[in-house]
């Protein structure tokens, strides 16, 4: 018994730890998934808390992991940990059985591990079925399970410390971009080819009914059997047959446009030389006094210097009291994109041609040469 305990108890730690370092690698990626819930249950309201109730988050699986690993007040630990799992089992549940009105699924993951091990809804249910399992052992004996260590004061300097440790490491990631970058625009990827669709690419498969009608009576047709002009269209309905496979690009809706909205995407990835792509969004965090400005004022003037945002009008206010930055080319992409290719506000792209050559945020705009 003590065997099998003590094996559940570093299982599940060090899931945790890890699934917690890993989110915490990006806490904005599992914000905007939360928001992408929120959504899903007709919830605007909690929006703007998303990004903290993520960071705790992140920073208490960190923190349950080590405890659970030490043994460290496992009364209380064992009680959170179980009703985590809970919910966890129940959201991913739901993730997985969620469909559209067409049929295909509602969310393409449920962000337990990140952007870096993205897993299907059926499978983060499954992996949580076992955690369940686990942590269900793991409270009933809770009360035989000692700390790894006799003195107090060293189990609580390790929750301390792991506690320092997750906050920290997202207080970093927050404000100089993910350490370990798992998107589809970090270094060394070329926007254009990442824009397509993979060249395996299955398509899904659909099942298509037409409505019509004649003589005050409606009638459905298969694609193979369609009336006559006789008959007068009503409605068209389609069905999800199979789905298809990698048939998505890796990077969507990153259409880059003039603020009348020409699309301009090929012209500005497919120039040759260097450039350099400032995404701008979310404006009630940035000031005109701030030293980025000056910096990439700088920059605009020896660089070709290239203004993304999805708020033009905004932007152009914004940018109006520097001289430099106010003439640099503005252009509009959808918010959601930029949201996934900048997670800072603001942060800066190195473009060769369709290749990320580098990115900053504005903490760090100082190293950029």
């Amino acid at each position: 018994m003590n065997k099998s305990l003590t094996l559940s108890r570093w299982f599940v730690g060090i899931l945790f730890i890890f699934s917690g370092l890993v989110k915490a690698n990006d806490p904005l990626g599992l914000s905007y998934k939360m928001q992408e819930f929120f959504e899903a249950w007709g919830v605007q309201g909690f929006h703007d808390y998303t990004l903290t109730l993520s960071v705790l988050m992140n920073a208490f699986e960190i923190i349950a992991g080590v405890a659970v690993i030490i043994g460290w007040r496992m009364k209380m630990f064992s009680w959170l940990l179980l009703l985590l799992i809970i919910f966890f089992t129940f959201l991913t549940g739901y993730a997985w059985l969620a469909k559209n009105a067409d049929g295909t699924a509602k969310f393409a993951s449920c962000g337990c591990f990140g952007d870096c091990l993205p897993l299907t809804p059926q499978q983060s249910f499954l992996k949580d079925l076992l955690l369940l399992v686990l942590i269900g052992f793991i409270f009933k004996y809770r009360h035989s399970i000692k700390p790894l260590f006799k003195k107090e004061l060293i189990n609580a300097f390790l929750i301390f410390d792991a506690a320092v440790l997750a906050f920290v490491f997202q207080w970093y990631t927050l404000k100089y971009l993910p350490v370990v970058d798992c998107l589809p625009f970090k270094k060394g990827n070329n926007i254009v080819e990442l824009r397509k669709l993979p060249a395996d690419a299955v398509p899904d498969k659909y099942e298509y009914e037409f409505v019509y009608e004649k003589d005050g009576k409606q009638q459905s047709f298969s694609m193979k059997s369609l009336p006559d002009s006789t008959w007068k269209f009503v409605d068209r309905k389609q069905t999800l047959v199979a789905k298809g496979k990698n048939n998505e690009p890796k990077i969507k809706d990153f259409d880059l446009k003039t603020p009348d909205g020409a699309d301009i995407s090929s012209e500005i990835l497919e120039q040759k030389g260097t450039y350099y792509l400032l995404f701008l969004q979310n404006f009630n965090k940035l000031s005109t006094s701030d030293a980025w400005v000056k910096q990439m004022s700088k920059l605009g003037k020896s660089q070709k210097l290239i203004i993304v945002t999805s708020v033009p009008d905004i932007a152009k206010d914004f940018l109006a009291s520097d001289i430099i930055l106010s003439q640099m080319q503005l252009i509009t992409c959808d918010v959601t994109a930029i949201k996934t290719a900048a997670r800072a506000v603001p942060t800066l792209y190195k473009m060769n041609g369709p290749v990320v050559e580098g990115k900053w945020s504005a903490a760090n705009f100082d190293q950029v040469k």
